[in-house]
């Protein structure tokens, strides 16, 4: 999913819950609020309509939905409400400040329905990201949501990963943050080899098993653990 898209997704996301909040609201009214043209507008409302929201147009006034309509509780798996939390991720990087706290609203929203150990999950899940751009938009790696899987649950991990002289070497490691640059998805992990946290790149990462093994958390939260090794 590209930008535009992952822009496009998350505006009809706001939009329906502007529509669940407010009596009626006009197109100029939307395209003022998400800073795009009426005509956007408009194939959003029609996007909604294809997916079956029931979106009624009041002649002179604006959009509603039809009485009684809501969207009802959703329940997530935790590799889709990992998603989740990547796309939060992506958003706040737009420059748009209005958009953003649109997105940040209507995410919180759909956070509120997810049970209490998956919300904590994601939520550790968002301590422990961090996202750049990647300008290059490769699909270089297959292994990045069964990384968050093992991060949330505290899983050991088998990995055979090449190293720069593209040695292989099989390790067994703690994940503990996942760091996007503009190039690679970097995995920041205790490594049992080493005995000590280093960097994996994800495209590096030839093998991967989650293990039934559970490691102790690591006691710091990201930044810490920036200030405490950089």
């Amino acid at each position: 999913m590209n930008n535009n898209d992952t822009n496009r997704l998350s505006r009809l996301t706001a939009i329906l819950t502007q529509l669940q909040t407010k009596r009626i609201m006009t197109a100029p009214e939307l395209a003022k609020k998400f800073a795009v043209s009426i005509r956007t507008i408009y194939r959003d409302i029609k996007a909604l309509e294809q997916s079956g929201v029931p979106v009624l147009t009041e002649d002179g006034k604006g959009y509603t939905l039809m009485e009684g309509y809501r969207v009802p509780p959703v329940m997530f798996t935790e590799k889709q409400a990992n998603a989740l939390i990547l796309a939060e991720q992506l958003v706040l990087k737009n420059k748009d400040a209005s958009f953003v706290k649109d997105y940040v609203e209507a995410i919180e929203k759909i956070k509120a329905v997810l049970g209490h150990k998956v919300k904590d999950k994601a939520n550790l899940l968002a301590e422990r990201t961090r996202f750049n751009q990647n300008i290059n938009s490769e699909k270089n790696s297959n292994n990045l949501s069964d990384l968050q899987f093992a991060l949330t649950n505290y899983s050991v991990v088998k990995i055979g990963y090449l190293n720069e002289a593209n040695q292989d070497s099989e390790r067994l490691i703690e994940p503990f943050a996942l760091l996007s640059t503009t190039e690679n998805w970097l995995l920041v992990a205790w490594c049992r080899l080493r005995n000590d946290f280093r960097y994996f790149r994800l495209d590096r990462i030839k093998r991967l098993e989650i293990l039934d093994e559970k490691f102790s958390p690591h006691k710091m939260t990201l930044q810490e653990y920036f200030d405490k090794y950089y």
